[in-house]
């Protein structure tokens, strides 16, 4: 039986498979809600849900702070630590470049610059004053005074992390960047996630992850203060622990597994289609790849190309079981039905491989980061190119966008009124005032007209 299933768009057959896609991550957050987990009794001493479980661990880093913090680090991630050992020293950052691949380090360097240089295009201006006679009005765009950057570990190194979150932050003059990084099985810092820190200008670095880590960052510990907002991705658990210390600090967006559409017509190379869904795939048994396509020819072709390569991929089991459960070929009557498919599932990335990209382009109102062209696949996206790769999942791009210079800027409007702008709208406001029964609002523009004559 073929990994990736074909269905024909509107047909009976097709609804199922396309409603689980979309709506995957809300049922994963609302499980957590509800689903106890036998796992929790050798922590807690019984059976909790996620959010229960993510509830306590707030709760005791908030109040017992770097006790807390420790307690957690220990009994979830085996990490046995001082609070004094939680800060990597300035100098094992220093030297993490010379620790590495120089061909890596070659590479960090390079996305950087292209990082940097697009958060820096894309930053908002600050407009001008608007004049309106005796009344200006305007703008101005401040920086986060502290921002807390959260990077998966543990036995994986996701340093192009680092360089997407770090460096929007820095374009933006966030003054403090802490980062916050479960170590190897060993109990120290991957080489690369330090010498990717080195790169991005990030100095204050602690070994802890999980969400304790964003507890720590919310609340503040001993050891670690309090940052003014969280971003990065992480496990379900770590975006529990979002979600639940939001209005104790800002954060980016709630990010759930990774997912790819790639739209195409016949013109498309189905050996290019299917090693864009893998790679997608591969990320997390839950991961969605998608299809959307015209042309059933193409649809069939990518099928049978996707079981060749996935016959070769060294993470097999984990792409496999992802193009299986969450993987599609959505056959559509023409493009502008394949649109409404992308905009119904508002997918992290798009991939548009078509004869009329930029007219396909013009009808997408729902995606993370759009792809144009058979030579720009997703993964440029991941590592080099230079828009985040931090980006909306699970149909939140409806709402959110993906991680730049701007989500760490603060907009504070600015109001200037001259006597004669204030005569000239009193009565109006006077008479909103009254209208909301807030007298000492009347009052406060009362007293100036009072005197005024």
């Amino acid at each position: 039986m073929p990994a990736l299933n074909i269905v024909r768009y509107g047909s009976p057959e097709s609804e199922a498979p396309i409603k689980k896609i979309r709506d995957r991550f809300g049922l994963q957050l609302s499980q957590a809600s509800a689903v106890a987990t036998e796992k929790t009794v050798a922590v807690f001493g019984e059976a909790l849900t996620p959010v229960e479980c993510v509830r306590r661990i707030i709760e005791a880093v908030r109040d017992r702070g770097d006790e807390g913090l420790l307690e957690f680090a220990f009994k979830l991630d085996g990490l046995q630590s001082t609070a004094d050992q939680l800060r990597i020293p300035a100098s094992e950052i220093e030297s993490a470049p010379a620790r590495i691949d120089p061909a890596l380090l070659e590479t960090l360097r390079l996305a950087a610059s292209n990082i940097r240089r697009f958060q820096e295009h894309i930053r908002i201006p600050v407009p001008p004053m608007l004049e309106l006679g005796d009344r200006q009005l305007g703008v101005v765009y401040r920086p986060l005074d502290s921002t807390g950057i959260y990077i998966p570990g543990g036995s994986a190194a996701y340093p192009s992390t680092v360089l997407m979150t770090a460096i929007p932050a820095a374009v933006a003059g966030v003054k403090r960047i802490a980062m916050v990084c479960l170590p190897g099985p060993d109990g120290k810092a991957l080489p690369e996630i330090l010498a990717a820190a080195k790169v991005a200008g990030v100095t204050e670095i602690y070994k802890v992850g999980g969400p304790h880590a964003i507890a720590a960052l919310a609340f503040g510990t001993g050891t670690i203060p309090r940052v003014d907002k969280i971003v990065g991705p992480g496990n379900l658990f770590v975006t529990i622990a979002k979600r639940e210390i939001l209005g104790m600090a800002g954060i980016d967006m709630l990010a759930g597994p990774s997912e790819v559409i790639v739209l195409a017509d016949e013109t498309a190379n189905p050996a290019h289609v299917a090693a864009d869904l893998l790679a997608q795939a591969e990320h997390d048994p839950i991961a969605s790849a998608v299809l959307v396509t015209p042309s059933a020819s193409l649809a069939s072709a990518v099928q049978k190309e996707t079981d060749l390569q996935l016959a070769n991929l060294p993470r097999a089991k984990i792409a496999g079981t992802a193009i299986h459960d969450y993987g599609l070929a959505v056959v559509v009557n023409d493009m502008n039905e394949g649109i409404d498919v992308v905009n119904q599932l508002a997918p992290e990335h798009l991939e548009i491989i078509a004869r009329d990209e930029e007219s396909i382009l013009a009808g997408i109102n729902n995606a993370g980061a759009i792809f144009l062209g058979p030579h720009t696949p997703e993964p440029v996206g991941d590592y080099v190119a230079g828009p985040s790769h931090v980006l909306p999942t699970g149909g939140t791009a409806r709402f959110f966008s993906g991680l730049s210079v701007n989500d760490f800027l603060k907009r504070t409007s600015l109001l200037r009124y001259q006597p004669e702008a204030l005569k000239a709208e009193a009565d109006h406001v006077t008479r909103f005032a009254y209208a909301e029964g807030l007298d000492a609002h009347a009052r406060s523009i009362e007293i100036r007209q009072n005197a005024a004559d």
